[in-house]
């Protein structure tokens, strides 16, 4: 062990083994429930189609929040401040728009998979590209990054060698999720979110009240950490504004990770209904509901939480930049606040939280990946009659094996990276405009075609790699902003040459889809924008 790793009691191995005892027990009891049946592709991948709001709000934020918060937002927090929180609030407002807008028209659709919808849409040629598009991205961005970010974590907090760290976290979410899919995934998600947002409250309480001193409590600790600090409360960066030292000591402009006004106008849309409403291992979880107004009370649940997230995964960054953290890397000012504040006992409880957070969405990540290729890819270009549900549900658990090997042999490659968070968001961003562009049309406007979508999803990366190297100087938000319009452009201009200015056949008549007219969700909705804005004016 490294001999800088904080010294875990007994106690603290306690409470995280009681937590990773209850997580596996609990998955395999629940993908045992129905003893003697056997599990069809609809109890695999999408719960039996029977999510209550509550089950699928706590899934959706133990699937998204993850080591890329934990670790990689709280790096970001501990570099350009409280302004890498817009990614939380805003995705708030944005579960909104994907509640009313889109899942009316997912779930009329009765579709598995977000490419299963661009081909009842479009045609198969946008099915299959698209499917490989997500499936390279689970694998090489999101499931890889998640990994080598929770092995550093506990490299650093228990002194665990990376790879081991990297292996045997894989090898929990293996454990629990293999078996049961997605109604195993979303079940053991209820606790997890518990243990998540509990355990990073603790994490951040303890460092606020030691920040603050005995006396000033936490709520003083708070107040001192904003005067101290007051450079990194600013949630709207201009340039110039805010400067930092990356990893390798270069000083760096905030302002291109969050381009001032175009945080909340811009770019980040783009990267938010991407990700809330185009992503399969997010709304997965709602096109497993029971019913749309379970679905839409579940995003609007998930909005509460994550106006909450900023308190536990980017206030901790802050309290480690402004005491002084010895630290070389963004990405460790979580672990390191962990092992220096949170005593024995809670340290474990902390933990299991971040742990909690990491093996939830790895989880989540497995099970899309292999919905997706086994819906998409093996189902749909193998002859139906030759393929039992059995033989499903086999394929689907071999490609979910295979994809979190391969993330496993990777994740350690990411050790040369400054602010993971950032990474994730740029590099997806090379794929999210155009696919935004094809989803958002083709939802909405009738007249798209399946050659103008190819042509978005084909040119998405080779445009987002250009504006990266031709203009070095753009915010990567507000390239993913220009590229979007580009790809919109496009799939307009040929769908009007192509169909002469007639509808597609294949068009969503958007007026005849059925919507709730719940007054829950409304006064839920309310209330998320109007603390939201409060939010802003506040920080501003």
């Amino acid at each position: 062990m490294d001999s800088a790793a904080v010294a875990f009691t007994t106690l603290d191995y306690v409470i995280f083994g009681v937590y990773l005892f209850v997580i596996v027990g609990l998955g395999l009891w629940v993908s045992q429930e129905e003893e003697g049946e056997e599990k069809d592709s609809a109890d695999y991948f999408l719960a039996s189609k029977a999510l209550p709001f509550w089950a699928i709000g706590s899934s959706l934020i133990a699937a998204n929040i993850s080591a890329e918060q934990f670790i990689g937002m709280s790096g970001s927090g501990f570099r350009v401040g409280l302004a890498i929180a817009s990614y939380e609030w805003m995705a708030a407002v944005t579960l909104l728009v994907i509640a009313w807008f889109f899942l009316p028209i997912y779930l009329e659709k009765e579709i598995y998979t977000m490419p299963q919808f661009l081909e009842e849409r479009y045609d198969g040629r946008v099915r299959m590209l698209l499917a490989i598009f997500w499936l390279l991205v689970y694998v090489f961005v999101n499931l890889t990054s998640v990994l080598y970010m929770g092995g550093l974590s506990i490299n650093v907090i228990m002194g665990f060698p990376l790879w081991a760290s990297v292996l045997g976290l894989a090898a929990v979410a293996t454990a629990y999720s293999l078996y049961g899919g997605l109604k195993a995934v979303a079940w053991t998600d209820v606790v997890q979110v518990v243990v998540l947002v509990g355990g990073g409250l603790l994490t951040t309480w303890v460092a606020l009240d030691a920040y603050g001193g005995s006396e000033a409590g936490v709520v003083g600790g708070f107040t001192q950490l904003m005067g101290d600090a007051s450079g990194r409360f600013n949630m709207i960066l201009f340039e110039g504004e805010l400067m930092y030292r990356n990893d390798e000591g270069a000083l760096k402009d905030a302002y291109q990770l969050l381009p001032g006004l175009s945080v909340l106008f811009g770019g980040l849309w783009v990267a938010n209904l991407f990700y809330w409403g185009c992503n399969q291992y997010i709304i997965q979880r709602a096109l497993a509901a029971k019913s749309l107004k379970e679905a839409q009370r579940g995003l609007a649940f998930a909005g509460y939480l994550k106006l909450l997230l900023p308190l536990i995964v980017v206030v901790p960054g802050i309290v480690a930049f402004a005491l002084d953290a010895p630290i070389q890397r963004g990405d460790e000012a979580y672990p390191w606040l962990l092992g220096e504040y949170v005593g024995s006992g809670f340290r474990g409880l902390a933990f299991a939280a971040l742990v909690a957070a990491i093996i939830s969405s790895l989880a989540s990540m497995m099970n899309s990946a292999s919905t997706i290729f086994t819906m998409d890819l093996y189902r749909n270009y193998t002859s139906r009659e030759d393929v039992s549900e059995r033989r499903l549900v086999r394929i689907g658990r071999a490609v979910a094996l295979i994809c979190i090997v391969v993330a496993a042999a990777l994740a350690p490659q990411l050790a040369d990276l400054d602010q993971v968070f950032q990474y994730i968001q740029e590099y997806t961003g090379f794929v999210s405009p155009g696919v935004l562009a094809i989803f958002v049309l083709g939802l909405f406007w009738s007249k798209a075609t399946p050659n103008a979508a190819l042509v978005s999803a084909v040119l998405s990366i080779p445009l987002s790699a250009a504006f990266k190297f031709w203009t070095p100087g753009v915010a990567f938000l507000n390239r993913m902003l220009i590229v979007f319009f580009i790809s919109v452009a496009l799939i307009v201009a040929i769908s009007l040459l192509e169909n002469e200015g007639e509808d597609h056949p294949k068009a969503i008549d958007v007026g005849g889809i059925e919507r709730e007219r719940d007054p829950i969700y409304n006064v839920a909705a309310f209330g998320i924008l109007a603390i939201t804005a409060a939010l802003y004016a506040f920080f501003w």
